[in-house]
């Protein structure tokens, strides 16, 4: 009779363990998947990011004024980094010497931005703009002017800004 219950309860250990190997690889592929889909979702909002920041930083160098010259120029400064922010700083005394010199109300609209490519941490995207310069106390009609640029985004940190602009004709 001893015999006869260890065989019955043999399978159930065989069942037991089968079914134990089975939750484990089950648990194992639900962290695995859920480890790809976080990574996923974090290279999507680096996509994501990479363009905003573009856009952002295009919508900075086509809006600026005399009256906030200051700020307007503290913001391209605050979103670009390495040869853009270096070039940037280089014209800083002409453009605000320009701006305020001429009166300038320049105020611009973001039509269109995209991701061309992305690796790592830098990423290439494509903005398109457009400005309505004005002249404060002028008759001068205003002008509108059309700009599209590829950038290089790079992020630092946490942050995405722009190292590289180069204006399309």
């Amino acid at each position: 009779m001893a015999v006869n219950a260890a065989r019955r309860a043999r399978p159930l250990r065989v069942a037991g363990l089968v079914l134990a190997l089975l939750i484990v690889a089950l648990l194992g592929a639900a962290f695995w998947l859920r480890s790809a889909l976080a990574q996923a979702q974090a290279e999507a909002d680096d996509r994501e990011a990479a363009i905003r920041a573009a856009g952002t930083h295009a919508l900075d160098l086509l809006s600026v004024g005399h009256r906030t010259v200051d700020s307007d120029i503290k913001r391209i400064l605050d979103t670009s980094t390495g040869a853009a922010k270096a070039e940037y700083a280089r014209n800083v005394t002409t453009l605000k010497e320009t701006t305020l010199r001429n009166k300038v109300l320049q105020t611009g609209a973001l039509r269109a931005s995209g991701l061309v490519s992305m690796k790592g941490n830098v990423a290439r995207v494509m903005v398109v703009g457009d400005a309505v310069i004005r002249w404060e106390n002028s008759k001068q009609p205003p002008q509108e002017r059309f700009y599209q640029w590829n950038m290089e985004v790079t992020k630092i940190g946490t942050a995405w800004l722009v190292s590289k602009t180069e204006l399309v004709l």
